[in-house]
This record gives structure tokens, sequence and C-alpha cells, in this order.
């Protein structure tokens, strides 16, 4: 059973590492930013930390909702310009800190500061020229 304080840890940690990624979208003046994605990532966290306490054999079911759904918010990202398509990038990371917001509700914490670092590193890739 997990107490109050591993519950905040937990929601805080997963704001905080989506925010991360958050801030390099919003450094690059992307349509999702900082906040954006801390509510993508703290969100994905609070619903696996809700199913959790609650029913822990649904854990499996509500992630996959999550995933889903969140592709639904990621497509609002993308749109059209001109001869060419833009806000893929930003769709997928806010589909990556979903996943880190999981990560971190279920508590694996290396998996979930790994994951966070990487998505940041991919995001530089194009400033490096690749």
């Amino acid at each position: 059973m997990l107490t109050n304080p591993e519950f905040l840890l937990r929601l805080i940690l997963a704001a905080v590492a989506s925010g991360l990624v958050g801030f390099e979208r919003e450094s690059v003046h992307k349509p999702a930013g900082i906040r954006t994605h801390m509510l993508v990532g703290l969100g994905s966290a609070l619903f696996v930390l809700a199913i959790l306490s609650v029913l822990p054999g649904e854990a499996a079911r509500i992630m996959a909702g999550i995933a889903t759904g969140i592709g639904f918010l990621g497509a609002g990202t993308i749109f059209r310009a001109k001869d060419h398509v833009v806000g893929l990038t930003t769709a997928a990371s806010i589909w990556a800190v979903a996943a880190i917001g999981l990560t971190f509700g279920l508590g694996e914490y290396v998996l979930a500061v790994a994951a966070t670092i990487l998505v940041i590193l991919v995001l530089q890739l194009k400033k490096v020229g690749l």
C-alpha cells in the first residue's frame, strides 16, 4: 500500500520530468510547451496512482486507455502548413511524456528518468543537424 508522501513524490516527479520536456518544446517555440507537457505527465501519473490504489488489477487497461487518449490530444498539435506537416514531433513528445508519467506513477523511477533524458536528447537531434 502506497503512503500519501509516496503518491505526492510520484506526482511531483512526473510533473517535473514532463516539464523538462515541455521546456525544450517551448524553447523552440512549439505550440505545446511546459504547462501542456506537465499536465499530461501529471495526469497520466494520477490515473495510474488512482487505479493502483483502488483496482490494481485494472492498471493495464487504464494505461492502454491513456496511450490511446493521448494520441487524440497529440493529433490536435498536428496541422498542415502550405506543403508540409507541422507538429509531429510535439505530438510525439506529448505521447512520450504520458508514458513518462505512467512510469513514475508505477514507481519505476530509474526507467522514467532514463526515458526523460532520452526524450530530451532525441529532441536535441535537429539542433545538431541530425
